[in-house]
């Protein structure tokens, strides 16, 4: 997998138009193998993490965020997907463990494993007051087309997207990315038919990055013969902000109580972080250490 995880931001149509293209490959595997998901629950997984990284690149202060919730019917039971201010990203299934048969075109049944019936939250979080969260219903479970309709629909901002995982027959992640294109104020004259011809030609997303096409290709691609200008790039990558520290605060929070129950009856406790996997472990030395911590 040659290449790094990078996102870029360019304009055309004098500033009518935006597009954002990423390459997200590694985190995607990174997710992957963290949370030991199967194939199409790694794909929708990427799916989602691409999502929240080219949403992610609005955030401009430090600390600011944006998550993606899709909570769908299907047995997947939900994805949760971060990104933070500085190309950071982390997200997880509710259950990884979901393979579905491959659908009549071959792609893997992403749709299916999410449901078509549930709701799409968009929660962005700028530090400055408290965060607002943006909802739309699922239309399709297929992540890609839930994100066109929410932004369209719930932001009034006419979007197409298009997000890409493709997972080797290995289950490893071979290829990931994602397109956004947006009609901004002052975009009437935009052919929004040709946008989506040249987004239709251009392919699956995944199979361009496998390809080897960087996210300015994808952008040079989708917005062929209308000048896009790069504004920026950003390197991405998969990174979660928990620590053991930050879990022993967690548990004191609990209560000598709950202390003491973990204390009598396990000997110890062992905490995993939802968004990465991670395990941390604590034994009686470190609960007795938490009780007199807590008071008690």
């Amino acid at each position: 997998m040659a290449g790094s995880d990078t996102a870029v931001r360019a304009v055309a149509g004098g500033g009518s138009i935006l597009a954002l293209a990423a390459r997200t490959t590694e985190l995607s595997e990174e997710a992957r193998g963290r949370h030991g998901a199967w194939p199409t629950a790694a794909a929708a997984l990427g799916r989602a993490l691409t999502g929240a990284a080219l949403l992610g690149m609005s955030l401009k202060e430090e600390g600011s965020s944006l998550t993606l919730r899709i909570l769908g019917n299907g047995p997947i039971g939900g994805l949760i997907a971060e990104a933070r201010y500085g190309g950071t990203v982390r997200g997880y299934a509710r259950n990884p463990f979901v393979h579905l048969p491959v659908r009549a075109d071959g792609k893997l049944d992403v749709g299916g494993a999410v449901g078509s019936k549930g709701v799409l939250h968009v929660t962005r979080d700028l530090g400055v007051q408290q965060p607002y969260t943006g909802s739309y219903p699922l239309v399709s479970g297929e992540i890609g087309e839930d994100l066109t309709s929410y932004l369209g629909r719930a932001e009034q901002i006419p979007s197409l997207v298009s997000l890409g995982v493709l997972v080797g027959t290995d289950g490893r992640v071979r290829s990931s990315g994602g397109l956004i294109i947006q009609l901004l104020p002052g975009a009437e004259d935009v052919d929004a038919l040709r946008l989506e011809e040249n987004v239709r030609r251009l392919g699956p997303v995944s199979r361009a990055v496998d390809d080897g096409a960087a996210p300015a290709d994808l952008i040079s691609a989708a917005l062929s013969d209308m000048e896009p200008k790069m504004l920026s790039e950003e390197p991405l990558r998969f990174h979660c902000g928990c620590s053991r520290g930050r879990v022993r605060d967690v548990l004191v929070s609990l209560g000598p109580g709950e202390l003491r129950a973990m204390l009598e009856e396990d000997g110890g406790a062992e905490a995993v972080c939802h968004f990465c996997g991670e395990k941390y472990r604590f034994d009686g030395g470190d609960l007795t250490e938490m009780l007199d911590r807590a008071g008690g």
